[in-house]
């Protein structure tokens, strides 16, 4: 059975036509992102499939059911991660997810147990509007999979998260699927997408452009390879020179050579001599999610 299915969902405010048409599916056990720039419609197209709003039109269903008007039976199977989210503002951490561990029926050790798995044992008797911002935001995952849902939607989970806080919660996330749990992640990090996801929509106007994997949106580029050569170990008119580069381009971190085909222009660096300090570039995610919605400002 898959884990979810939206076919041709829509959302209109008047003329605005915020989700147009959208449709995918995702199966059981997967990393699903949904990539997009301000105002894509990923978050209102999560909170249709999560049941919290009405589409206009289209269907979404979450392992075979209906999810509106709001169903019950789906609830205890779903975990929910907001962009923003509402606290008992006097309640500690640790009271916290008692609280929601409660509300779904099951036992408060297993809010101790997040609390340790989130990093936030040290501030489990601090109230919540005592928080920082990313402590807040790992709060609210821990209290998202409390009750150990088999799908959970993460609406850009590490937003407010240091580099090294999104790291470690980059481990937690990415042993979630491991047990058949299915994951449904929106962000605007393009190396949290290749790191985490299965497959990845990317979302603009209220659509998809492309769905694939992380690697298949990259080949599907065929954007060129960036070879660059370390300082004092290659001239431009020698680099000129190498069969299959397209183009020199004289850097302060070295000679980059702009070539379609670079395992020849590599071999020839090796033959020379020159390989001491290369680094070769190839197409990233984020070359695919900019060639599709463009580099504009948004809003």
């Amino acid at each position: 059975m898959r884990a979810i299915e939206v076919g041709d969902l829509v959302m209109t405010y008047g003329e605005l036509h915020a989700v147009d048409g959208v449709s995918f599916t995702v199966e059981e056990g997967e990393f699903f992102g949904i990539l997009g720039p301000n105002g894509a419609g990923k978050t209102t197209t999560l909170e249709m499939v999560e049941g919290l709003r009405r589409p206009t039109s289209g269907t979404a269903r979450v392992f075979g059911e209906e999810v509106w008007p709001r169903n019950k039976r789906l609830l205890p199977r779903i975990g929910v991660q907001l962009q923003a989210s509402s606290f008992f503002e006097r309640l500690t951490a640790r009271e916290q997810l008692q609280t929601f561990a409660a509300l779904y029926g099951v036992g408060g050790d297993r809010g101790e147990a997040w609390l340790e798995r989130v990093g936030l044992v040290d501030k489990a008797d601090t109230r919540v509007n005592d928080l920082s911002g990313g402590q807040a935001q790992r709060l609210s995952i821990a209290c998202a999979l409390v009750h150990d849902p088999d799908l959970v939607f993460l609406d850009e989970p590490t937003a407010a998260l240091d580099p090294q806080a999104r790291r470690n919660l980059w481990d937690l996330l990415s042993g979630l699927t491991d047990s058949g749990r299915t994951v449904v992640l929106t962000t605007h990090y393009m190396d949290e997408a290749e790191a985490l996801c299965d497959r990845v929509a990317i979302m603009d106007a209220g659509r998809i452009l492309e769905l694939d994997s992380p690697a298949g949106l990259v080949r599907g580029l065929d954007a060129p390879t960036r070879v660059t050569v370390a300082p004092g170990q290659i001239t431009v008119e020698e680099a000129r020179r190498i069969r299959g580069v397209d183009e020199v381009v004289d850097s302060a971190d070295g000679i980059v050579l702009v070539t379609r085909d670079a395992p020849p222009v590599v071999a020839r660096l090796a033959e020379e001599g020159r390989l001491d300090g290369v680094q070769v570039h190839t197409g990233t995610l984020e070359d695919v999610f900019l060639s599709l919605t463009g580099r504009a400002y948004r809003a």
